[in-house]
């Protein structure tokens, strides 16, 4: 029997070796593998099963909607159509009582049909709207909205607000793909300059964190979180007093009626088969007390003479009747700081006078935007693409935005009553430019309405007022004294549109492709 060397005892010794310790090291391997597929799992399952665990949020929700006004609700019904995973956090989730945001422009309605929502308008008893009468010193003048070319179902919609948000919260909580949740959200989650979420408190005081890639902050005018989103120059130019005329007919049925009384415009429409909404508007920020009976004498003595005589009786009913509401009035220039994350929509992000009844129009026209931007995204998690759609977003909005919120801006101003000569005539020439039709009324209700929310032609009208007031007034002898006072229509036309203009940005607002972030996102009709 040969005996082996031991050379080669050792060396199977180091083989025998080297085996067990792999074999010892696959099943160490092994072990951990199964132990961490386990933990995963029971991670999951506690995910799942606790609404408070950061991890469910950011896995089981792709986006985060702070407000359930119509701006809030309308996206949520958007997203969760287009399979995005919705969590809606509202403060209050009783019907809205409110005394604007009950017009909505035919501009508008299209857009709420384009998102397919225009059933939220059934069953609430919404008017349809026609186009406007305009009331000045005894005269009037009818401004039709130009819908001939759109089917007899097509024009603008009143109705009382509230209803109008409690049916599309019903539509966005019957989604399964939506979370409608009643809580205050406090504050913003940021990691590194991201938003990665919110922090909130529950109904019952319970205070939750959630987690998403993208937050969409829509919590309305008194926002308390866009200060961490843009740089907000909120101006309060002046105030409306709410009144519900009843059981009282207009004098021309289904259209909205301005009357360009002094100090400022009173307006008239009907929000239900038996109600007529008024809106008198009171300049300044402060307005006559309710409680000590300044505000009856105010409305008795200076505003009621000045209703048409048709509504005069259900005017002083109404007064009468004791239902008196105010509301500032609020203008805000959108101003956005592009943040990672987050995004701000509806009157948190912009707001304009509501004189013209644009900005539901202007927020269904932003959801469209962001819809289709977003469509091609599947990922949400991709934070620098989605920053950059998000960017571009802004952008393209301008155009849109810009125009029916200089319109909101140079309107009042015209509208409203002034002691200066100038103003005076420009106020004058705006209702007989209007009263000429055609071109002249046609150019301006559509932009009004929404339907033709063009920079260029809002900017072209504007002026042909003013020119059209210094013709008045140089026909028939263009004395120095005539001269001068169309010369200062013409500073003061300046004066009333170019300042707004600035402030949405002339740029974005007239030459939105040369901006770098108009080409960050793909083209979207």
């Amino acid at each position: 029997m040969e005996l082996e060397s031991p050379t080669t005892v050792i060396h199977q010794n180091y083989l025998l070796l080297a085996s067990a310790v792999a074999l010892l090291t696959g099943f160490l391997l092994l072990y951990i593998l199964i132990l961490n597929s386990r933990k995963s799992t029971e991670i999951h399952r506690k995910c799942v099963d606790n609404s408070g665990d950061d991890g469910l949020r950011l896995t089981e929700t792709d986006v985060i909607i702070v407000g359930a006004g119509v701006a809030g609700a309308a996206l949520a019904c958007t997203l969760a159509k287009d399979g995005r995973r919705v969590h809606v956090i509202e403060r209050d989730l009783t019907e809205p009582d409110r005394i604007v945001g009950e017009l909505l422009q035919p501009g508008g309605y299209l857009k709420l049909i384009e998102l397919g929502l225009e059933d939220c308008v059934d069953g609430i008893e919404a008017q349809q709207v026609f186009g406007y009468a305009i009331y000045m010193d005894g005269r009037n003048t009818k401004l039709s909205y130009p819908l001939e070319k759109f089917e007899s179902d097509i024009s603008g919609r009143s109705f009382h607000n509230g209803r109008f948000i409690r049916r599309m919260r019903e539509k966005a909580a019957s989604l399964p793909n939506v979370k409608l949740e009643q809580g205050t959200v406090t504050s913003l989650l940021e990691e590194h300059g991201t938003v990665k979420g919110v922090c909130y408190k529950t109904k019952d005081g319970q205070v939750m964190t959630a987690h998403a890639p993208l937050t969409i902050v829509c919590d309305g005018c008194f926002s308390n979180l866009r200060r961490a989103l843009c740089k907000p120059k909120v101006e309060v130019p002046s105030c409306f007093v709410g009144l519900v005329l009843e059981n009282v007919d207009l004098p021309y049925a289904n259209h909205g009626h301005v009357i360009l009384a002094d100090p400022s415009p009173i307006l008239f429409y009907p929000i239900s088969n038996t109600e007529v909404r008024c809106l008198v508007d009171v300049p300044g920020q402060k307005v006559p007390s309710i409680a000590n009976g300044e505000m009856v004498d105010y409305l008795k003595t200076v505003v009621a003479p000045q209703v048409p005589p048709e509504l005069y009786a259900a005017f002083v009913a109404a007064i009468d009747k004791g239902n008196i509401r105010t509301m500032p009035n609020r203008s805000m220039p959108a101003d956005p700081q592009p943040t990672p994350g987050a995004l701000l929509m509806g009157d948190a992000f912009n707001m304009r006078h509501p004189l013209t009844g644009g900005g539901m129009t202007v927020a269904l026209s932003d959801i469209v935007l962001l819809r289709d931007l977003l469509r091609p995204l599947s990922n949400l998690n991709d934070a620098p693409t989605l920053c950059n759609y998000l960017e571009c977003f802004y952008t393209l909005r301008k155009p849109v935005s810009s125009t029916i919120n200089t319109l909101a801006g140079a309107l009042y101003k015209v509208f409203c009553a002034s002691p200066d000569p100038a103003r005076k005539e420009m106020r004058q020439a705006c209702f007989d430019y209007l009263s000429l039709g055609g071109i002249c009324s046609q150019g301006p209700i559509s932009l009004l309405s929404g339907l033709n929310p063009r920079p260029i032609v809002l900017f072209l009208h504007f002026f042909a007022v003013a020119i059209y007031g210094v013709g008045r007034l140089l026909i028939p002898f263009p004395s120095p004294k005539r001269l001068w006072l169309g010369a200062r229509l013409i500073s003061g036309a300046s004066g009333i549109i170019f300042p707004i203009i600035k402030s949405e940005g002339v740029r974005q607002m007239f030459f939105p492709a040369t901006v770098p972030a108009y080409y960050k996102a793909p083209r979207v009709a």
